[in-house]
């Protein structure tokens, strides 16, 4: 990360009313980056916590798919709130899929997909591929959600598809995407959501300690984007950023409290984003703990 670029950067990209657009801009703007540079410098210049979030997710997907085009994309994977393959029904015959994803980030709005399907035999154990596909397609349609309380500014959409020709990607879906990636997306949306804090901070004038305080979970941030999703020593680090932030959230409160109110009222009504994952984070921490620190 350069992160003198970082320290001297105070421009911020206005709203743009297409996320697509919006995005396409960003990475005129930066020009070519790594992930983690997207992430970090992509975050500090977004308007909104929710836009934030959002370069960190294309952040994660660049890191699952290092051929990703220079468009927006999501990730295909929940149905009925569930990401156990044995849940899925969307299935792969050949090269065509068929199926339905119920809640796809900004996927009215993404220009291809990556989406996870079932492609057992018959009788056998619950399996996936990862295929693309491109929402311009034949037989893809997204219908377009309400927007919810939480990051109203980023879209949510409905997958339908009607036997769409796809290509797939190597490996298996599961353990070679869909799992990396629940740690992906931590730790690039941490970064952004951090980056965007350190922006407000530098433009707010917030106490110095806490500016250092957020640069320095960004350098942990660093380090553990280098570590693999599948190391369990990672998996720690990567838990103690997230204490680290937490132990923020007053401090953050209160200097946003004395500064300008949009800024307090957007954090407010999206920080919980942060909490939506804690669950699966949690048990993913037990998990590297026992693995990795004696008893």
């Amino acid at each position: 990360m350069p992160w003198q670029t970082l320290l001297q950067r105070r421009e911020r990209m206005p709203v743009s009313a297409d996320l697509a657009e919006g995005f396409s801009t960003l990475l005129h703007h930066l020009g070519m980056v790594t992930p983690f540079e997207l992430a970090v410098a992509g975050g500090r210049m977004m308007a909104t916590p929710g836009l934030a979030f959002l370069v960190g997710y294309q952040a994660a997907l660049r890191m699952l798919w290092p051929s990703a085009p220079l468009s927006l994309g999501a990730l295909c994977a929940t149905e009925q709130r569930s990401l156990r393959p044995a849940d899925m029904q969307t299935r792969l015959e050949g090269l065509r899929l068929s199926g339905r994803k119920d809640f796809v980030t900004a996927g009215d709005a993404a220009d291809w997909l990556l989406v996870a399907a079932r492609c057992e035999t018959p009788g056998s154990d619950p399996r996936l591929s990862l295929a693309v596909i491109y929402r311009d397609e034949p037989g893809v349609q997204v219908e377009k959600l309400a927007p919810i309380a939480l990051m109203p500014d980023i879209s949510h959409g409905r997958l339908l598809l009607d036997n769409v020709l796809c290509e797939l990607l190597a490996g298996d879906g599961w353990d070679a995407y869909v799992k990396p990636f629940r740690t992906l997306e931590d730790i690039y949306v941490l970064s952004a959501m951090t980056a965007w804090l350190y922006g407000i901070g530098q433009d707010s004038a917030w106490p110095q300690s806490l500016q250092l305080r957020l640069l320095a979970l960004l350098a942990g941030c660093a380090e553990v984007s280098r570590q693999p999703p599948s190391n369990p020593a990672g998996h720690v680090l990567l838990g103690g950023l997230f204490a680290q932030f937490d132990g923020l959230k007053v401090e953050v409160a209160q200097a946003l409290t004395e500064g300008p109110p949009h800024w307090a009222a957007m954090w407010q009504r999206d920080q919980a984003v942060m909490d939506l994952a804690a669950a699966a984070r949690s048990k993913r921490l037990a998990k590297a703990l026992s693995a990795t620190v004696p008893n």
